[in-house]
């Protein structure tokens, strides 16, 4: 286990709703200046959640209409075998990390690259650097095949996905550990809100975990932390069974949901983990508008001070909690994307101002 404490700061969720990458970039610097993050903007099509990570996933096709996986094109399996080809170069140190296959393209990496120079010129005082894939349940649920078949019901991609989603990571590692400082991945999983429903009865928990597990391993295989986001409820179980060092949720409408867990919590936090707490409301305009910096602390103080009492004191809670919106802000208006950061910036100066 990395000694990454949070200490109380602000990081976000990767999606943001600009068109404008140097504004975006901005807006992210200001807002969580210690462990910024670079962000996936989905007004560009590269860059949304069931694309921007699929670059080198055998039989992938992108009709412009349609996403999906064509396992019955003529070259499906030489792609399969030029992967795993290519997955073991990686693994043996072969490939150069500027040619890498697995890398962000021109287009996907876009924003990605822009914010690498910023921090470049910015020289800012970091904590921290974050990142994110899409999560190996989410991506494999989301992507289906010629037939509509989800990939989650397809062996060959239960063990290519998180492989693939490892090395995307380890790319970004590999290229964001120039900063000096720890780098963070986070898996964005919103599929798990919908782990246990009949669409995926047949997907056991284990099976769950395993993936979790596969992609955790390769962010710290490569030296970084591995965080895991859902946006909603889910079996927490199998998030805290994934080896991660980050859990993050939305915090503010699923506290009592989460607070189910207050055994695995406890665990989590005495093996030196930490939380990520989702204080910010971004489902809910009204919320978002009538919300202060002093009634989010107040609620989510309410909401720890029982969780925590008798076990952790306020300040020992804050050095491993990091804080967030509940979920990230690409599918706001920019006016309320700014406002969700505006709310987090002055909890997090309450945050510090109180210890």
């Amino acid at each position: 286990m990395n000694d990454f404490l949070g200490s109380g700061r602000a990081t976000l969720i990767g999606s943001m709703p600009q068109k404008d990458r140097a504004g975006a970039i901005d807006l992210i610097l200001k807002a969580a200046p210690r462990i910024p993050v670079w962000p996936q903007l989905p007004f560009y099509p590269a860059e949304r959640m069931m694309v921007q990570y699929v670059e080198g996933l055998p039989g992938f096709v992108d009709s412009g209409q349609r996403q999906f996986v064509d396992c019955l094109a003529p070259d499906f399996d030489r792609e399969v075998l030029h992967f795993y080809e290519a997955f073991i170069a990686e693994a043996d140190g072969l490939l150069d990390i500027d040619r890498s296959p697995f890398g962000l393209g021109e287009q996907t990496g876009a924003t990605f690259r822009s914010f690498v120079q910023t921090l470049k010129k910015a020289s800012p005082a970091l904590g921290a650097v974050k990142g994110q894939v899409t999560g190996p349940f989410t991506l494999l649920c989301g992507l289906k095949d010629q037939d509509g078949r989800a990939l989650i019901h397809d062996e060959r991609f239960l063990d290519i996905v998180p492989k693939l989603l490892g090395l995307k990571a380890r790319w970004q590692i590999g290229i964001l550990r120039q900063f000096k400082v720890p780098v963070i991945i986070f898996l964005d999983e919103p599929g798990l809100a919908g782990f246990g429903s009949s669409a995926l009865i047949t997907v056991s928990g284990e099976l769950v975990v395993r993936l979790l597990g596969e992609v955790v391993e390769a962010v710290h295989a490569a030296g970084g932390l591995a965080g895991v986001h859902v946006c909603a409820n889910t079996d927490w179980q199998l998030v805290f069974d994934s080896n991660v060092d980050i859990i993050n949720f939305d915090s503010y409408g699923y506290f009592e949901k989460f607070a189910i867990y207050s055994k695995q919590f406890f665990d989590f936090i005495d093996r030196g983990a930490n939380m990520a707490w989702g204080v910010v409301p971004t489902s809910d305009p009204e919320a978002i508008r009538s919300e202060t910096p002093e009634s989010l602390l107040a609620r989510w103080t309410a909401q720890v001070g029982s969780l925590a009492a008798g076990r952790l004191t306020r300040d020992e809670l804050i050095e491993h909690s990091l804080f967030t919106p509940g979920c990230g802000c690409g599918s706001l208006p920019e006016d309320q994307a700014a406002r969700v950061l505006d709310l987090l910036t002055g909890f997090c100066r309450l945050i510090q101002k109180d210890r």
